[in-house]
């Protein structure tokens, strides 16, 4: 008899995902199993949960009430485990940890192979991903999220400050000239990250709180920091990214830092995040423990 609990999983991911193969890959089996997953459910209730199609699919009325008690039975178990899990003296399992791509790759990366050596038990799965993942619903037990924190059931510890800079490569300044105004970046080719609202394309924000807005133009758009500092090294345009993208590429002479009339907008630091309504398990605890200690005993680890 397939698991009850895991066919409720399947649902909850399916109606999110809006189809079964989606649901199927974020739990780790094939679309056909959890095809059977959902079968049983609806064959053990006599209800049909779920029309479907090859436009995808839809909750039935009936399907829509048994999810919302889906729901709350799954966070119920996961609160249980998550309780019984943070007892646990010692570091075990599997932990699913979502990280910014070019963070991920340069800093969180090399320190594994420590902490694998500090904690034997515990394999990491590392997602590496620079969209906004919703940690519960994509099952992962931490993160680490760069910038100011929305309002959000996640509990978080600081790692580290995290400044934004503006830079271009030498080359670049030398055909184009100096700008020592943020008005005066509307003649340059400023480089536009699209996941930024504040140094994204057409528009760049500058004082603490991104207050003063400048419009800007470019000839390339990107959503990695580490393809447009790329480009800007080629002499291409302007950058404007956190330190920790561009501090390598300072350090050499590849880039240099502008300074303009107006401040850098205060991203925010560098955070460790966690479900708030779930105990860490020990698991958990000893990766932010780490990571907390890694980044503060490294003052040049930006450089």
């Amino acid at each position: 008899m397939l698991d009850r609990l895991t066919g409720m999983r399947v649902l909850a991911r399916a109606a999110q995902a809006g189809s079964l193969s989606a649901a199927g890959r974020q739990l780790g089996m094939s679309a056909a199993m959890a095809t059977k997953h959902i079968d049983a459910l609806e064959a053990r209730l006599g209800i049909k949960l779920l029309h479907r199609s090859t436009r995808g699919l839809t909750l039935t009325d009936v399907g829509a009430n048994y999810l919302e008690a889906c729901l709350r039975i799954l966070d119920e178990v996961d609160e249980a485990e998550a309780a019984a899990a943070s007892q646990r003296v010692d570091a075990t399992g599997l932990l699913r940890m979502n990280v910014p791509l070019s963070f991920g790759t340069r800093f969180i990366a090399p320190l594994m192979p420590e902490f694998a050596r500090r904690h034997p038990a515990v394999t990491v799965e590392l997602g590496l991903n620079d969209s906004q993942i919703d940690l519960i619903d994509g099952g992962w037990d931490m993160g680490v999220r760069i910038g100011r924190l929305a309002n959000a059931p996640m509990q978080a510890r600081q790692l580290s400050d995290c400044p934004m800079l503006v830079c271009a490569a030498p080359t670049y300044l030398a055909r184009h000239g100096m700008p020592r105004s943020v008005t005066e970046l509307a003649d340059h080719n400023c480089l536009g990250y699209s996941l930024s609202p504040l140094a994204g394309p057409g528009e760049w924000a500058f004082g603490r709180d991104g207050q003063i807005r400048v419009s800007v133009r470019g000839d390339l758009i990107a959503n990695n920091g580490a393809a447009l500092v790329a480009a800007a090294i080629g002499g291409q345009g302007i950058v404007y990214q956190p330190q920790f993208i561009v501090g390598e590429a300072l350090r050499r002479g590849a880039l240099q830092i502008l300074t303009l009339d107006q401040p850098c907008y205060a991203l925010g630091g560098i955070h460790a995040i966690y479900p708030r309504n779930r105990r860490p398990p020990a698991k958990v605890r000893a990766m932010i423990d780490y990571l907390v200690e890694a980044f503060q005993s490294r003052g040049d680890l930006f450089a």
